[in-house]
């Protein structure tokens, strides 16, 4: 009897043992499966970034380099004409805030920010240049005021984040803010063009490439601050895709319009041509 009992223990004591061995291995494995889908989420999400972030640097050197035809028919014409300035004074004082931003002293791991808008602020500072050689006497000394101005914020701004804040998270949150207010102003500022499409009903003087990489710039940018998700980098870029989307409308809606107006003016100006050429003719037939 004594036996029996031994043996019943026994064998409930090893069956303990099993159900405890099993325990285990199948917590190990629920562990080992929530670990990889852990590590493997974050490869991902790091992997998506880079991508996005990669695909920003392209679109937005592409939307500093799609005025080149502007500033190329500038120089060819010696005049700015009604180019506005205000885009570029815009994007130079943006570019110029997001590199502070990106320095790993402000928002650490933050490099494709620091080299997508340092390739800006050099870009707009030729555009800036041109546009100053071009311009009449007042438009001059006013970009120049501007320019100036923006110069001397962004010193001082560098000053005090250096001098009076010690932590990168404070850095980020100050400058940060204020990048935000200037990457909406720099989206924003396309405004006075878009008014001026609307009074002329012609988009002659608003860019199709600028406004197709405003969207696709402010489009990628925004899906980069998702990963993870960053306030400071959503916000503007997600209000500059929207911007942008407007602009292509209004550049749909007066395209039309503005190739008549064109071609009115095209044939104008050879019937000017016409007239001159005959009364050169008869000045010389008549002397």
């Amino acid at each position: 009897m004594q036996f029996l009992q031994f043996h019943r223990s026994n064998i409930y004591f090893q069956g303990s043992i099993i159900r405890f061995i099993n325990w285990c291995v199948i917590d190990f494995k629920k562990i080992h499966t929530r670990s990889n889908f852990s590590v493997s989420a974050m490869v991902s999400e790091e992997a998506i970034r880079t991508t996005l972030g990669v695909a920003g640097n392209i679109t937005a050197v592409t939307l500093f380099l799609s005025t080149v035809p502007t500033f190329f028919r500038i120089w060819k014409k010696g005049s700015v004409e009604q180019y506005s300035p205000i885009p570029y004074l815009a994007s130079f004082f943006n570019c110029g805030l997001w590199v502070l931003y990106g320095m790993p002293f402000v928002h650490p791991h933050s490099l494709l920010v620091v080299t997508t808008n340092g390739a800006g602020v050099a870009i707009e500072l030729i555009y800036l240049v041109i546009f100053l050689m071009f311009s009449d006497t007042r438009k001059r000394l006013r970009v120049a005021l501007v320019m100036l101005v923006e110069i001397l914020v962004s010193g001082g701004l560098v000053l005090v984040v250096l001098t009076l804040v010690h932590t990168t998270q404070k850095r980020s949150a100050i400058v940060g803010s204020i990048s935000v207010a200037a990457n909406i102003l720099m989206y924003a500022s396309p405004l006075s063009v878009m008014k001026l499409v609307i009074t002329t009903k012609s988009v002659e003087y608003m860019p199709f490439l600028l406004s197709l990489f405003c969207f696709s710039n402010g489009l990628c940018w925004f899906l980069y601050a998702l990963f993870p998700f960053d306030p400071f980098i959503a916000v503007p870029n997600g209000i500059g895709a929207l911007l942008g989307i407007l602009q292509l409308i209004l550049y749909a809606t007066f395209y039309k319009p503005t190739k008549q107006i064109l071609e009115a003016r095209k044939e104008k100006a050879e019937m000017g041509l016409a007239v001159m050429e005959k009364g050169n003719v008869a000045q010389l037939s008549h002397p």
